[in-house]
């Protein structure tokens, strides 16, 4: 069970892309307790005309964070139902936000996946590249 603390900022931080999406007119909706259920869920949905997102957030001070494989299998699986695209979100502390679509995970050590800061910077996007304000080039 996660520290309270953990929570709270879990919290805080998908309401912070909750707004995000809105200010920047696309429509949002957070599912709350979406990590209490064994049936697939996601903690935000959001689209504008032409797309369609589930996005599992996490809020981390660390340099990492590791995904447990049923984590990652039960957004494939919400997304799909959906016909959304499956993005990670992670917040960095002081960094702010990077997502990670689905097909870009690398499996680590054992049955999880993980997300770096240095690997959502190289594969992943920002804000401002995930809703298409603007695209950059990635030099891998």
């Amino acid at each position: 069970m996660p520290r309270i603390g953990t929570k709270r900022k879990g919290t805080k931080a998908e309401r912070e892309l909750f707004h995000l999406f809105w200010e920047n007119s696309w429509g949002c909706a957070r599912i709350a307790g979406s990590g209490s259920t064994r049936r697939p869920s996601t903690d935000l949905i959001a689209g504008n005309a032409n797309r369609l997102l589930a996005v599992e957030c996490k809020s981390i001070s660390k340099p990492s964070w590791y995904f447990s494989k049923e984590d990652i299998e039960k957004l494939a699986t919400f997304a799909a139902s959906m016909g959304a695209e499956p993005w990670i979100g992670v917040r960095f502390d002081n960094i702010g936000w990077y997502f990670v679509h689905l097909d870009n995970l690398k499996e680590s050590k054992g049955e999880s996946f993980v997300v770096s800061l240095d690997f959502a910077e190289r594969h992943g996007l920002n804000f401002d590249e995930m809703i298409g304000k603007y695209s950059q080039e990635k030099l891998l």
